[in-house]
């Protein structure tokens, strides 16, 4: 964030559903439940630890980040992932470093879980990879991989130290438990 911007991150949950919707609503439009994401992860429910808002310096409510479980399919079953996004600020305050500040506390958050026992699952989205790569973010080793919907292969984009080891082709779904 720049020196100016203030941000307070709290647990998403914490925020009334209806604010989260509005806050997505004007960062990606009423037409956002069309998009391929919101096929991937159909049916699940967003990772408390890893699902944060941002307030700003009024306590408002200014951006999210929400993570999800989702798998990919293959031949042989399905292999857990996470699928980060929405990252979504308000368009009057996008470009004063909310964005990067809920994504470096989730990717924080994440490897805090790792340590403390928890299972570090590779992390994958649709998006920018100039933006993105900053935290390792990808499209190298997802070249095979499959969504239920229209996207930009090179926008398909994956981090973490297991990816090596995931298979090179699949369709990313919900994860089905």
């Amino acid at each position: 964030m720049t020196a100016a911007t203030t941000a307070t991150l709290i647990p998403l949950e914490a925020v009334d559903p209806a604010m989260i919707e509005a806050v997505l609503d004007r960062a990606f439009g009423n037409d956002r439940h069309a998009r391929t994401a919101y096929r991937i992860r159909a049916g699940m429910d967003w990772l408390p630890g890893l699902s944060l808002a941002a307030l700003d310096e009024d306590e408002m409510l200014v951006g999210t980040i929400q993570c999800w479980p989702i798998a990919l399919q293959t031949k042989a079953g399905q292999v857990p992932l996470v699928m980060v996004g929405p990252v979504a600020v308000v368009p009057e305050r996008q470009g004063e470093g909310f964005g990067v500040g809920l994504m470096s506390a989730m990717i924080t958050e994440d490897a805090r879980l790792a340590a403390n026992g928890g299972r570090a699952l590779p992390q994958v989205l649709i998006g920018d990879a100039d933006y993105y790569g900053r935290w390792g973010f990808s499209a190298a080793l997802t070249g095979g991989w499959r969504c239920p919907g229209p996207y930009e292969q090179h926008r398909l984009l994956a981090r973490g130290a297991a990816l090596a080891a995931m298979p090179a082709e699949g369709m990313l779904g919900p994860w089905e438990s």
